[in-house]
């Protein structure tokens, strides 16, 4: 992808998100709307979208790519859970979880898998896809314990493996790795579908925005978080990349999902287990908006 064609992309997608925002100020999108909102792209609309990844040739190098975006995956969440741990020691214990949670899970389900395929093609959303396993499985696991004494590991392993998501995963692996031809109805009603995922999810994420009031994103913990989840962690696995020989297409797709923001279950976690709520969600918001520059100048560092 060319600059011309970056900067398109971006601007496309800075628009859905202007439309979402602009919804929801309007009252156009009410805030049971938003909810319904997020659940089609979570329960349908991505798992078509992943789905629809994989229908791609299947080969060796594309076997060996998901083999080595799996194992960064994995070092990264390990990475993360480790700096999460010992980073915030000393702040409040009402920002403690939040902050751990946020640096663990980021928004690549959501903002993430628009834009690797918008960058890199289906290719590159595939290995998205995949790159987003180890997170899926982090985020309620050892993610939930954050705002939690404990938690039921029987109930953690259903939610993980039962995740839309992670199903459109495995469902998408099996049909590539086979080959496999849906009937011609049903394959194209899965494009239909996962087609709408970029101008769906963009707007789901300006409904976010437009509940927060600029004034009120004024923090400097924030700030310094921000430039956290934002720059230093895909800095520090841009430069590991480059130094172990990853392949460019890899690099770009790890590098790209690692500089999302903070995750949106950050605020539902924070709310449904009496964390601070409006901490969390002037978190998601500050690095959604900041990611509106990062994300572009990451994107042209990739391309």
């Amino acid at each position: 992808m060319g600059a011309a064609e970056l900067i398109s992309l971006q601007l496309r997608m800075f628009l859905m998100m202007l439309l979402g925002l602009l919804f929801r100020k309007k009252n156009l999108i009410t805030a049971e709307g938003k909810k319904n909102l997020t659940d089609l792209v979570i329960y349908l609309i991505l798992p078509c979208n992943i789905i629809k990844s994989f229908m791609i040739p299947f080969d060796n190098n594309t076997l060996v790519n998901f083999g080595k975006i799996l194992l960064i995956s994995v070092l990264i969440q390990v990475f993360c859970a480790i700096l999460a741990k010992g980073l915030f020691r000393k702040a409040s214990e009402s920002h403690r979880p939040v902050l751990m949670y946020a640096t663990v899970a980021s928004n690549s389900g959501f903002l993430g898998n628009p834009v690797a395929e918008g960058v890199f093609g289906s290719m590159g959303l595939a290995l998205a896809s995949v790159y987003l396993i180890p997170q899926r499985i982090v985020m309620w696991s050892a993610g939930v314990s954050y705002f939690t004494q404990g938690s039921d590991r029987k109930t953690v392993f259903k939610r993980v493996i039962t995740h839309p998501c992670i199903l459109a995963v495995f469902a998408g692996l099996i049909l590539m790795v086979t080959q496999v031809s849906l009937p011609g109805f049903l394959n194209a009603t899965i494009k239909d579908i996962g087609n709408c995922n970029t101008a769906m999810s963009m707007m789901v994420i300006g409904t976010i925005l437009a509940d927060v009031r600029p004034r009120e994103l004024l923090d400097l913990s924030l700030f310094l978080f921000s430039g956290l989840r934002l720059i230093l962690l895909p800095l520090a696995v841009f430069l590991a990349c480059r130094l172990f020989g990853v392949d460019g297409l890899v690099l770009g797709v790890s590098v790209l999902l690692t500089a999302m923001p903070a995750a949106s279950t950050t605020a539902i976690l924070a709310a449904k287990y009496g964390g601070d709520a409006v901490y969390a969600g002037k978190c998601v918001v500050l690095t959604t908006v900041l990611s509106l520059l990062a994300t572009p100048v990451w994107s042209m560092v990739l391309v």
